[in-house]
């Protein structure tokens, strides 16, 4: 099948590179240093089990995806209404999306049976762009598992997992991801089809609604959050209040908040994606991760201080370095002529 990748950063990087190596019919979409980069070089990954180079098509052109059986998104979920109006036209008359972000996504109560169904979070789709250019029955909902970093333009530093769990939003096992997962598993990656994959959705989030928006604010490492007893105390209530969340909505998660935490501190001296985003000055993806959450309290009439409080934080933080990037665009010397 054809696959495309938009956003090929880190993430999409990283699975482009596999999908290349194992001979799939892949084109990485992505712009910039990292596009030249990857045209010049190819696509280096640096993992612990083995470095190694490929060379898939790589192209700034959204137009590919007219062409492609599936269009994994790989955007941090703020760069999704922006993006939604230019993709969705192109896509192709059976073209499926598979939504590989971080946190709540926009479809979450689309095709979807059990409380507040039908309802649009306006955290993540405010005005309802997205959905009105991806429409639900095109979404293939993904879990992303592997953790990477963009060590420098064509080059991704992979530090652990390969897991990309994967969903219908109706639960069926249409042929479509079938297809779409055993292109994934002949590149040597770990592709579950899960049958509630909005479950899968929140055992991420337990984790990353606490450690991402707290690392941010700490400048911290998952390690340092989470053995430091005052801030595993705060991650600890804020996860506590995210389960309450998800239980509200029928979820109820076989991870505890305690093993949760125990598991971040044995990661160790990882960087969250939040704090690579706040070392290198860019948006901060905090509707996803956080801001839905809290309006999904509001909906189901739940207090979250804690929430609420990290919340606010992290995002005058995001507004913050929002401002300072204006500013720095405004005051940047002119290109010699």
């Amino acid at each position: 099948m054809k696959l495309a990748i938009v956003g090929a950063g880190a993430t999409g990087g990283f699975l482009g590179a596999h999908l290349a190596r194992a001979g799939e019919d892949v084109t990485l979409i992505a712009r910039g240093p990292h596009l030249a980069a990857m045209r010049a070089h190819g696509v280096r990954v640096l993992s612990p089990e083995g470095d190694f180079v490929a060379h898939p098509a790589a192209t700034d052109d959204l137009a590919v995806v007219g062409e492609a059986d599936a269009v994994f998104l790989t955007v941090k979920a703020h760069s999704l209404p922006a993006l939604a109006p230019q993709l969705g036209p192109r896509l192709g008359p059976e073209t499926a999306v598979v939504t590989a972000q971080n946190g709540i996504p926009w479809w979450y109560f689309e095709r979807y049976e059990g409380p507040l169904a039908g309802t649009r979070l306006k955290s993540v789709d405010p005005d309802g762009t997205i959905a009105a250019n991806i429409p639900a029955w095109r979404v293939i909902g993904c879990v992303v598992y592997p953790a990477t970093r963009l060590a420098e333009p064509g080059v991704i530093e992979h530090i652990e997992g390969t897991r990309f769990s994967l969903g219908e939003l109706d639960g069926s096992k249409s042929e479509r991801v079938q297809a779409i997962a055993a292109a994934l598993t002949r590149a040597g990656l770990k592709a579950p089809i899960r049958s509630r994959i909005r479950h899968d959705l929140w055992l991420k989030l337990l984790g990353n609604v606490a450690f991402n928006p707290i690392s941010a604010l700490t400048r911290a490492t998952l390690e340092q959050i989470a053995t430091l007893p005052e801030t595993r105390a705060v991650a600890q209530a804020v996860m506590e209040e995210a389960d309450s969340v998800a239980r509200a909505l029928g979820v109820e998660l076989e991870i505890s908040v305690e093993q949760r935490l125990a598991g971040a501190a044995r990661v160790g001296a990882h960087k969250t994606s939040m704090l690579q985003d706040v070392e290198s000055g860019r948006p901060l993806e905090v509707e996803a991760l956080v801001g839905a959450v809290v309006e999904l309290g509001d909906l189901l009439g739940l207090s979250l201080p804690h929430l609420r409080t990290v919340y606010a934080c992290t995002k005058l933080l995001d507004q913050t370095l929002r401002g300072g990037a204006r500013g720095q665009e405004q005051h940047r010397a002119p290109a010699p002529s």
